[in-house]
């Protein structure tokens, strides 16, 4: 069973179908939709401010979520959209990423970033604080930048399909 703790009186919430990994940690304000898949050693940490994960997304092995205290001078939130595919080993902190997106292994996104729908950030990119970035992009390097448009085959091949992907391989799980 999952590590699941409240913390400063906020209770994770899981969504229906959702499928939460043994050695996943959820602590304090997280909310997680249905559909979802929350894979091994993956840690969201809700303890300082809120993180919200839409329906149908996937926190793939050893991911790190985390945000900026709400009593900060530049609070952050973690807010990520329905149908996002979120790779090994990444670590957001305190960013928004909207729907249909596909965050690369290792990449990290950092506090008050937008990630716009659409978007495909690469393995190990970094996209720095408040950066906005464009729907339907690629973003690639340290410090990330667009290389590419998002093309309507990798939108398909690679961001929906891994979405669908993750929930398959979620359902082999089920007890």
């Amino acid at each position: 069973m999952a590590y699941i703790k409240t913390v400063r009186n906020h209770t994770p919430k899981v969504g229906e179908g959702t499928f939460v990994a043994e050695t996943a940690v959820l602590l304090g304000d997280v909310t997680i939709g249905r559909d979802c898949s929350i894979w091994y050693n993956t840690v969201l940490r809700g303890d300082v401010n809120t993180i919200t994960i839409g329906d149908r997304t996937n926190i793939q092995d050893g991911t790190v979520i985390h945000t900026i205290f709400d009593g900060a001078k530049h609070p952050s939130q973690t807010h990520i959209g329905n149908d996002v595919s979120i790779g090994h080993n990444a670590t957001i902190h305190g960013a928004i990423i909207e729907d249909k997106c596909l965050i690369g292994m290792g990449a990290t996104i950092l506090d008050n970033a937008v990630v716009a729908s659409g978007c495909i950030i690469a393995a190990n990119a970094l996209v720095l604080s408040n950066a906005k970035l464009e729907p339907n992009s690629v973003y690639a390097g340290v410090p990330a930048k667009k290389v590419k448009e998002v093309t309507p085959e990798q939108r398909e091949e690679i961001i929906a399909r891994t979405a669908r992907d993750y929930r398959l391989y979620a359902s082999w799980y089920e007890e």
